[in-house]
């Protein structure tokens, strides 16, 4: 999935939760988009550091991961105040991916991570 947001929004909060529950990082702060095999594939710079912050205790060390699909756009800008929300779509490169907001909740991570792995809603 690609996180997006401003800073501060809780990117790379919402990132090192994923990765607790056992998703890989692909990169942090900055991210290459690009189309393959007809689909939007994220990878991290070659110049990146391979790290991510943790706001209060600095860049820490993480095993970035190969270039992925992105199947899900994260938005941390905007926060969802629907119970059952109606599925929203993003346009990146030309291709329209679904699109959640962020949730004030302790189960965000895991719903996504679920949401992921069980590939998308009952209604989409």
């Amino acid at each position: 999935m690609l996180i997006q947001g401003p800073s501060g929004s809780g990117k790379s909060a919402l990132a090192l939760q994923l990765m607790a529950f056992g998703a890989e990082l692909v990169a942090d702060d900055v991210t290459l988009l690009r189309i393959a095999d007809g689909r939007v594939t994220a990878s991290a710079p070659p110049s990146l550091p391979h790290a991510i912050e943790c706001r209060g205790i600095g860049l820490i060390r993480a095993r970035l991961a190969d270039p992925a699909p992105v199947v899900l756009v994260v938005d941390m800008s905007v926060t969802e105040t629907q119970r059952l929300p109606e599925p929203a779509h993003i346009r990146l490169l030309d291709h329209a991916l679904p699109m959640l907001k962020k949730i004030e909740s302790v189960h965000f991570p895991a719903g996504i991570l679920q949401y992921v792995r069980g590939q998308g809603r009952l209604q989409e």
